[in-house]
Formats: structure tokens, C-alpha cells, sequence
């Protein structure tokens, strides 16, 4: 049974016939009517990018709570429930604030069209206008121009995590309009950062940005240039230092834990206390759920994988093929992603797939289509039914690696069962 919050949260989704409605139009309106919290924010991060948002925003939230600093933050989407996407002081929104405030601004829109993302958007500013933290590290939902969180009017600092196809519907079919979208962000910051992107990407941003001169900073700046057991190596500056590895799995982590490490070589020259011992401690407490996460069930290793594109599938088939493991894949996906081509990313990597359709979202592929996508790459393939079936099947096989992936929408139905 739904909570009086889970169905406030579905009457705002009918708010505007449309998910997803690029413009800022509509919250200017709604925050000049709330006076304008988004004028009265704690010390703002932007953060923008393709892949590598949540975990970029982990690491900079730790280094910053582990110094001493109070750190708020904005995340989408959810893995298990709303209040995860509200972080004030380092815990999820209290439930009933969550409510009173979406009450409170729900009257105030009083029925006018407006995204859920925007009026949840609209929420989460009150709520971090009156936490008084030191800071706040905004996620961007979809793009960056248009995107609900790029109403802020100033911020210490712009980042872009790698820029790569995703949302092509709504942000343009090539990088570089892809690019121009994210790049939006860029804006009455004190510096910014870009982290490691594509070689055809790279002359394009740095045009792009030349007229920030000393306040932009690019990947050369904080490359990884060593992978060691415990530690990276990363040169900055010119000069090469050793850092503590990131517990989050994969290879890219190291590379977005060094955009967050230079984040805070910066905010230390601008005067901010940050101690090089805290930041180690930090990158190697960060986690991050649902990103090549393993969980322990009932004997066998479930690793649960969020990602959903194709920058995506290429950074989990190199963690594959570097445990040189062979998973069984539960997989679901929305049907507006490229299923086709994310398989055949991974097809020599996995032992089968079982399909699932997604719970609960009318947009994801049905499981007789991701069979005929299986059996066009030539890859063994099981319908499931639901996620207890697919529970099932992992308690009764020999198979004892499973990865779950395609959607962090799936991620969060069946993280909490199986925790």
C-alpha cells in the first residue's frame, strides 16, 4: 500500500502530460511565487555530464563532510525511494518535511503545468535554502541549458563528468550537440572542471570555454597515469602524487575520484580547510550504490549495474574482463535506450541472459523483445517473470556470479530484496 507521500509524488507526475518538457519557464514563475529560494542556496556544485554524476558528487560530498563542512545534495534519479534524491547534512530528507513541502508548493503551483521533475526541483530548493549547510552539490537531471537545476544564479564551480549518447531525443543526435546541452552549465561560476572526455570532443569543449582562461581546467591537469594496488598515481600540475584507490569498482572511478580530488587542491587554494589525509579517507569511504556494486545473497555474488548506454556498457564490459568473470545478466531497459547495440557490448562477457520487463514502467522493453534482440547476437537467452522469479532462479542455479543491469530503475526493484 502506497504511503500519503508516494501518492502526492504520482499526483505531481499529472501535473504536465509530459516526463520530461525542456524549459525553464514554467519554475521561474513558481520560484518568484515561493520567493526565490534558489537565490538563497548554501555554496553550489554544479554537476553535469553523461556518466559519472553520482559518483563525482559522492566523492566531492565526502571530501567535504569528512573535512569538517556541512554538505547538502541533489540526486536523480532514485534507487529505492524519493527522499534519496534530497540530502541535507548527509541524510536523506525527513519524510514528513518531504511532505509538508510538497504540500506547501504544490498549493502555490495551484494546478498549473509543470514537470514533476521541475516542481520536485522547486521542493528541493526550499528545503536547502533552510538547511544552512557550507554547501550544495547539484546533479543536473537531463542535459544542462534547459535542465529544472540550472535556474541557480551563481555557484563556486561548474564540472563535467565524460559527455558521451544518451537522451538523444532531447538533447540532439551528435556529441557535440550533446556537448552544447551539458555545457550549459558553464555560467557565473568561480572555476570549472572537466573530466576525461572522447578525442573528438576535446578541441570543442576547449573553444568553448577559452574565455574562462585560468578558472578552466581540463583532464591534462589531473590525469591518472598509474593504477597501483592500493593506491593511483595522478599527475597534477605537472608533478605526480599517490592517492588513496577508490573502494567503488571499476577502472573509471579513479578517474572520477581525481576531478574530485583537484576540486579540492582548488577549494584549498581559494582558503577552504581540506586536509590531504581527510580526502584520501574519503575517496576510499565513498560508496555508491547500484554503480558495479556486489552484494552478498544467499551464497552467490550479485553485481548490480546501473548503467544504460553505451558509454556504459563499454566501462562494464572492461570490469568484466579484468575480474575475468562470465556472469549470468538479468537485464531490463526503458525502451527509449539502445538495448541492441548495449548487449553487443557486453555478449562475450556474459553466459546468458534472462529478460525481464521492468516493474511497473509501461516504457520498458517486454521480455519477448529483449529475446529477439538475444537471439539476433546470437546470445542464450531466458524470459522471467518477475523479480521473485528471477530471486528463485538465482537461489536454485550453479551459476554463482550474477550481474543485474540495464536501468537503475531495475536496480533499485530488486536492491532492496535482495539487502
Amino acid at each position: 500500500m502506497k504511503s500519503k507521500t508516494e501518492k502526492l509524488l504520482d499526483e505531481l507526475v499529472k501535473l504536465h502530460p509530459k516526463y520530461i518538457d525542456l524549459s525553464l519557464d514554467r519554475l521561474k514563475l513558481l520560484l518568484k511565487k515561493l520567493g526565490n529560494p534558489q537565490d538563497h542556496l548554501p555554496k553550489t556544485i554544479h554537476i553535469a555530464g553523461t556518466n559519472g554524476k553520482g559518483s563525482v558528487q559522492s566523492f566531492i560530498r565526502n571530501i567535504l563532510l569528512k573535512n569538517g563542512y556541512k554538505c547538502d545534495a541533489y540526486i536523480s534519479p532514485h534507487l529505492s525511494r524519493f527522499n534519496e534524491r534530497i540530502i541535507l547534512n548527509n541524510r536523506e530528507v525527513n519524510t514528513k518535511k518531504l511532505y509538508e513541502t510538497l504540500i506547501f508548493v504544490k498549493k502555490i503551483n495551484n494546478n498549473k503545468p509543470i514537470t514533476f521533475f521541475e516542481i520536485t526541483t522547486a521542493a528541493a530548493f526550499i528545503l536547502f535554502k533552510q538547511s544552512r549547510s557550507d554547501f550544495l552539490i547539484l546533479e543536473t537531471g537531463l542535459g544542462g541549458r534547459l535542465d529544472a537545476t540550472n535556474i541557480i544564479p551563481k555557484k563556486i564551480c561548474s564540472i563535467l563528468t565524460p559527455i558521451s549518447f544518451d537522451h538523444e531525443e532531447f538533447l540532439g543526435k551528435t556529441l557535440k550537440k550533446i556537448a552544447n546541452e551539458k555545457l550549459g552549465i558553464v555560467k557565473n561560476c568561480d572555476f570549472v572542471l572537466v573530466g576525461k572526455q572522447k578525442k573528438e570532443l576535446k578541441d570543442y569543449i576547449q573553444k568553448k570555454l577559452n574565455k574562462f582562461e585560468n578558472k578552466y581546467f581540463y583532464g591534462k591537469e589531473f590525469q591518472v597515469t598509474k593504477s597501483l594496488k592500493n593506491k593511483f598515481e595522478m599527475k597534477v600540475d605537472g608533478k605526480k602524487f599517490l592517492y588513496t584507490q577508490p573502494s567503488l569498482n571499476g577502472k573509471h572511478q579513479e578517474e572520477n575520484a581525481s576531478i574530485s580530488i583537484y576540486f579540492a587542491r582548488i577549494m584549498k587554494k581559494m582558503g577552504y580547510k581540506l586536509n590531504t589525509k581527510e580526502i584520501n579517507a574519503a575517496i576510499k569511504k565513498t560508496v555508491w550504490p547500484g554503480r558495479l556494486e556486489i552484494i552478498n545473497y544467499k551464497n552467490k555474488k550479485i553485481i548490480l549495474d546501473g548503467s544504460h548506454n553505451i558509454d556504459g556498457a563499454d566501462k562494464l564490459n572492461e570490469f568484466l574482463k579484468t575480474k575475468r568473470i562470465k556472469p549470468m545478466v538479468l537485464f531490463g531497459m526503458l525502451n527509449n535506450k539502445k538495448a541492441s547495440l548495449f548487449l553487443n557490448k557486453i555478449k562475450k562477457r556474459v553466459s546468458k541472459v534472462l529478460a525481464i520487463k521492468i516493474p511497473d514502467e509501461k516504457n520498458a522493453f517486454k521480455t519477448k523483445q529483449i529475446n529477439e534482440i538475444c537471439d539476433f547476437h546470437s546470445i542464450k537467452c531466458e524470459q522471467i517473470n518477475n523479480i521473485n522469479d528471477a530471486l528463485k532462479y538465482f537461489r536454485s542455479n550453479q551459476q554463482k556470479i550474477y550481474l543485474v543491469t540495464g536501468s537503475l530503475y531495475l536496480i533499485g526493484k530488486i536492491r532492496e530484496k535482495l539487502l
